[in-house]
């Protein structure tokens, strides 16, 4: 992972609610867990790689679940504005 701020920067950075789609390449302002395994994919600070995307897109399409994040369903994530 790419930390482009730290966390603390990152949760209190002003920020917006972007579709999933067009979140690669920005820096996540939320934490990503998705269940199982329960390790984080994305911190806040992190830079948001379209292969972490991926993965969670591919642990919801086999009956995981998301946690951490304001929108459950993975459709859209908070990113620093």
């Amino acid at each position: 992972p790419s930390l482009a701020l730290s966390p603390r920067e990152a949760f209190f950075a002003p920020q917006e609610t972007l579709p999933l789609q067009q979140t690669p390449g920005r820096i996540s302002a939320e934490l990503v867990c998705p269940y199982p395994p329960g390790i984080p994919v994305l911190m806040p600070g992190e830079t948001i790689s379209p292969n972490s995307l991926n993965t969670l897109q591919r642990i919801l399409n086999l009956g995981g679940c998301i946690t951490g994040c304001s929108d459950l369903t993975l459709k859209t994530l908070k990113v620093v504005r």
